[in-house]
C-alpha cells in the first residue's frame, strides 16, 4: 500500500502536525510520498520520505508588514486559489499511490477531494485542530469528513464535534505516540536547580502564561529554591532578562535522541495552553503533552480547566494543573508538583502506555488501511482507544 500524504506544511518543518505525521509514517518511509503546500518562507529539509513542496503565490515573506501580509493572503486565497489548486492536482497526477491521506488544514485542503482526481483511490483525512483555527472553510471540512473512507482525529472531543457538525460517521483516534524504549521510569528524586522544560515556538497568545510562570519562579527563588528554565527551539523572550533564575535557549532539533535527552533531564515539563480561542483548546491535544508523558519528570499543565488536554490530564492525575494567570496560584501548583512528583509521573506512564503507544497507533493505522475504496464499510471502523461514540 502506497500513501500520498498531502498537507499544508513540509513533513520536515518544526511543528506538531509535522511530528505526528513523521512518527505515524516511521518505519514505512518508502511507502509514503509527501505533497506539501507552503504559503510562507521555508527552508527545504530532506528526509527519509520523498517530498514535493509547492509554493502558494504570492508567498509570505519575513519583511512583510501587516498590511502587505493581508494583501498577499487575499491574493493567494482568492484570485490565485484555483491556480494553486490546479498546480497541486498536476503534481499529484505524476505520483503513484493507492491512498490519499489529507490533513484537513488550510484553504487548499480539498484540492484532491474530487472523484475525477482520486480516480478510484481511497481517501483518508486527518484533523488535528478544529477547522475554524486552521483556515479551512466549513464547507471544505464538511466535504472532507463526508467523502472520506477513513476519518482520523486527534481527540474524542474533536471527533464528537465533527459528528455533530458534519454527520454521524465513525472516526478513529490517531495522534503522536511514544515508543516503549522512550518511556523513562519516574525520577527517584529531583535535584536543584529544578529544570523546567518547554519545546517549541512561542506564539503571542502564550506570552501572558510565561510571564506568570516567570513571576512565580522569582517568588519561589526568594523562598530558597533554584530553577533553570530551558527552551528548545523557542525565540528569545526579552521579559525573561534579569530574572532570579537561569534561562537556557537550545536550537531547534527534530532528532528524537536529542529530544529524549532533553526530556530525561527535566524535572518539570511545562505544558501551556492559551486561554483564548475555545475552538482550539476544547478540541486539540498538544503533541508536546504526549512526549512529556514518557519523561521521568512531571507535567505542569497551565491553561483552561475545560481544555481537552487539561481534562485528560486531570482525570488521569497525570499532571499538576494551574488554571489561572495569578503567580501565587502557580507557586502553589509548582510546590505541590515537587511534593507529589512520583505519583504524578507514575500515572503519566500508565496513561501513555494505555492510550499513546506509538507501536499500537502505527499498527492500527497501517493494518486498518486497505488501499481500496469500498473494501471497508463505515460500520466496520472502530474508533481507536474508545468505544463507538
Amino acid at each position: 500500500m502506497k500513501i500520498l500524504s498531502y498537507q499544508s506544511f513540509s513533513l520536515y518543518a518544526n511543528g506538531g502536525g509535522n511530528r505526528i505525521l513523521r512518527r505515524l509514517y516511521q518505519g514505512h518511509e518508502h511507502d509514503v510520498v509527501s505533497l506539501a503546500i507552503e504559503a510562507g518562507y521555508y527552508k527545504s529539509i530532506t528526509g527519509a520520505i520523498e517530498e514535493k513542496i509547492i509554493p502558494a503565490s504570492p508567498r509570505r515573506r519575513p519583511w512583510m508588514k501587516w498590511r502587505s501580509r493581508d494583501i498577499a493572503t487575499w491574493i493567494r486565497e482568492k484570485p490565485l486559489k484555483q491556480y494553486t489548486m490546479n498546480r497541486i492536482r498536476q503534481e499529484f497526477r505524476a505520483i503513484d499511490c493507492d491512498v490519499v491521506h489529507i490533513m484537513s488544514c488550510g484553504p487548499w485542503s480539498t484540492a484532491l477531494c474530487n472523484e475525477e482526481v482520486l480516480d478510484g483511490r481511497e481517501l483518508w483525512i486527518s484533523a488535528h485542530d478544529h477547522f475554524s483555527t486552521t483556515q479551512c472553510p466549513f464547507k471544505d471540512a464538511s466535504l472532507l469528513w463526508n467523502r472520506a473512507d477513513r476519518r482520523l482525529v486527534i481527540s474524542p472531543e474533536l471527533g464528537n464535534e465533527y459528528q455533530h457538525l458534519f454527520g454521524h460517521l465513525p472516526y478513529e483516534l490517531v495522534t503522536d505516540g511514544v515508543l516503549e524504549n522512550e518511556i523513562s521510569a519516574p525520577a527517584d528524586a529531583l535535584h536543584e536547580p529544578f529544570i523546567i522544560y518547554f519545546a517549541g515556538l512561542l506564539h503571542i497568545e502564550y506570552i501572558p502564561l510565561f510571564r506568570v510562570l516567570a513571576d512565580a519562579l522569582d517568588l519561589l527563588t526568594k523562598k530558597g529554591l533554584s530553577f533553570n528554565l530551558v527552551f528548545r527551539g523557542t525565540q528569545q523572550l526579552p521579559f525573561l532578562k534579569d530574572r532570579s533564575f537561569k534561562t537556557t535557549y537550545l536550537p531547534v532539533s527534530l532528532d528524537n535522541v536529542v529530544l529524549k535527552k532533553d526530556l530525561d533531564a527535566a524535572s518539570i515539563l511545562y505544558l501551556p495552553i492559551k486561554f483564548v480561542d475555545p475552538d482550539f483548546y476544547r478540541f486539540s491535544l498538544s503533541t508536546k503533552m504526549v512526549g512529556y508523558l514518557g519523561a521521568p519528570g512531571s507535567i505542569l499543565y497551565h491553561g483552561p480547566h475545560d481544555s481537552a488536554a487539561g481534562r485528560l490530564l486531570r482525570e488521569t492525575r497525570s499532571a499538576i494543573s494551574c488554571n489561572s494567570l495569578e503567580a501565587a496560584e502557580m507557586v502553589t501548583s509548582i510546590l505541590y508538583l515537587i511534593n507529589e512528583k512520583n505519583s504524578i509521573s507514575s500515572n503519566a506512564k500508565e496513561l501513555v502506555r494505555n492510550r499513546f503507544s506509538l507501536e499500537g497507533i502505527q499498527k492500527r493505522f497501517w493494518q486498518e488501511g486497505t488501499g481500496q475504496p469500498g473494501k471497508k464499510k463505515h460500520e466496520d471502523i472502530v474508533p481507536l482507544g474508545i468505544g463507538f461514540p
